[in-house]
């Protein structure tokens, strides 16, 4: 029995137990099935097991898909992630293949889902989404596609990458095939181990101590980090806000992949590449030497230019150390701070991170707004979950994403960015949703945005259902404050308790009032004509349907 094949069915067996309501019926085997395209999901994406199975498209007439996420559109491109898994129940031994026909299915899949003039027969769970990835490839948005290959065993066969090389050699960098399996899983569920490890600097470096901290800048062989990511993989990134997988590349990445490949460019590496930054508890090295130090890092962490080391891993890796980038040098800072140093190290990372539109929701969660709003929901007898942890999140705890998801939607009347611009949520739109945000508001916001979530996912009609949660929830926040007869800058904790009891007694009413005006809505967008999932998906998107709903 293979030790992180074992690890990983026993956390199936946790999730068997710990989420019944995901996993109704069926046998035990059918259950493990499931709860592996769950935590498959959810370590990959970073997600909560609820998120993740909203994300679950497996069933009759699913392509051969397990999971799709579509990813946030960003410079005229995003990311389709499909996760296909098959789990071995009864063989943990952590050696069987990944199915041929598995892959040769995903590749003809590919073929077919992103082509929006192909007609194909999908189930109700994924064909919305597939129906968003076409509308927004209609609109001129590019897609790249992660395949992801999940399973408790090894990589595919010979016969398979056959199938693998001429896709990429018909869809170019715009696909790619990644394998996931158990030591995948245990190695991300391990971020929380210390690192200690040691890095040869090139030539001479420089060392400094400035203010009580201590200072390393010198250049470092891209073969120490591939040889750095090989020994310890992610756990490396515990800190850093975009680690897990490279499954947020772009072309950025592309790009460094393809300098160093290059016989021309690959010497000038370090010239091409902002550089790497980490922090450690310490590190030494022999004061008598002066070039080409050995330094030995102590929990050590990479807080920027992890995708950089993840790129740089996965070419190598691909190529063979021997073929490529034999001169190539990144530039590397490293800061010697202890763990007294959280909020110096959280500023740091936020400052070499934020430059670009990334997650920023860890980074954020110190502030001092975050902090208010902690203390603001715990007298109302709610718990505010502002660092992101594991297990379950009750009727009683928010967590800072959903907040953000409601409150832009709700009170900001912007439900198309709420949906559509979640990787601005705690970067360029984080003032516009948390400012002058009291708990009482966050509260009432996250309690209907809940609430119209699974009103939503119990009926498939009328079917622009699918699309309009963020919608549905402005206007029942709008009507809620008709009633309670106050307007947002007046719903504080003297009238939470009267709002709360109004949105329960009436709720439902206010829901099917939502819905109706939104079909009214689209009536007047459209007229009685028969509307396409693709034209639907498109106006929820768009903000021209709120001048309808406010007219």
């Amino acid at each position: 029995m293979n030790i992180n094949a074992s690890i990983v069915d026993q956390r199936l067996i946790g999730i068997i137990n710990d989420y019944p309501t995901l996993l109704p019926g069926g046998d035990e085997i059918g259950k493990k099935s499931k709860a592996f395209v769950l935590l498959c999901i959810s370590t990959c994406l970073d997600i909560s097991i609820e998120e993740a199975s909203e994300l679950v498209t497996d069933g009759g007439n699913d392509a051969g898909v397990d999971g799709l996420y579509v990813g946030v559109p960003e410079d005229g491109q995003f990311v389709v992630t499909i996760f296909q898994a098959k789990y071995k129940t009864r063989n943990l031994s952590g050696d069987s293949n990944f199915p041929e026909n598995g892959v040769q299915k995903a590749v003809d899949t590919a073929r077919t889902l992103f082509d929006p003039y192909r007609d194909v027969a999908l189930n109700d769970r994924i064909e919305p989404k597939i129906e968003e990835v076409r509308s927004l490839i209609r609109d001129g948005y590019i897609p790249t596609v992660r395949m992801m290959f999940c399973n408790n065993g090894a990589r595919w066969i010979s016969q398979a990458e056959l199938s693998i090389k001429a896709a990429k050699k018909e869809f170019g960098d715009k696909i790619e095939f990644i394998h996931f399996n158990h030591d995948s899983i245990v190695s991300i569920l391990q971020t929380q181990k210390a690192v200690d490890a040691s890095l040869t600097f090139s030539g001479n470096s420089i060392v400094e101590d400035m203010n009580y901290l201590r200072v390393m800048i010198g250049r470092v062989s891209v073969r120490e980090i591939h040889r750095l990511f090989n020994e310890h993989g992610d756990r490396l990134l515990q800190r850093n806000i975009r680690r897990y997988l490279g499954l947020r590349a772009n072309r950025v990445n592309t790009a460094i992949s393809e300098t160093l490949r290059s016989t021309d460019k690959s010497d000038n590496f370090y010239f091409y590449n902002n550089g790497i930054t980490l922090v450690c508890d310490k590190f030494d090295f022999n004061a008598f030497q002066k070039d080409d130090r050995v330094v030995q890092f102590k929990n050590l962490q990479i807080i920027n230019g992890g995708q950089t080391c993840k790129t740089i891993q996965e070419t190598l890796n691909e190529a063979g150390t021997t073929n490529i980038a034999g001169n190539s040098c990144v530039m590397i800072r490293a800061y010697q701070l202890s763990e007294s140093n959280k909020d110096f190290i959280l500023d740091i990372t936020f400052a070499t991170n934020s430059q670009n539109p990334v997650d920023l929701r860890d980074l954020r969660s110190n502030d001092e707004i975050q902090k208010q709003l902690e203390i603001g929901i715990a007298d109302l007898g709610y718990e505010y979950k502002r660092h992101r942890e594991e297990g379950l999140i009750g009727s009683k705890s928010i967590t800072p994403s959903v907040t953000a998801e409601a409150v832009l939607s709700i009170w900001r009347k912007r439900p198309h960015q709420a949906k559509f611009r979640r990787s601005e949520h705690f970067g360029r739109l984080y003032e516009d949703i948390f400012c002058n945000l009291n708990a009482s508001q966050a509260l009432i916001a996250v309690t209907i945005f809940r609430f119209v979530e699974n009103e939503r996912k119990k009926s498939t009609q009328p079917v622009f259902l699918v699309y309009a949660a963020h919608y549905i929830s402005m206007l029942v926040g709008r009507s809620l404050l008709e009633d309670v007869g106050v307007g947002l800058d007046r719903l504080t904790h003297l009238n939470f308790k009267d709002a709360l009891d109004k949105f329960e007694d009436k709720k439902s009413k206010y829901f099917d009032d939502a819905v109706k005006s939104i079909d009214t809505a689209l009536k007047k967008c459209y007229g009685e004509r028969e509307v396409s999932l693709q034209q639907l998906s498109a106006t929820f998107r768009r903000s021209d349907l709120l001048e309808m709903l406010f007219r």
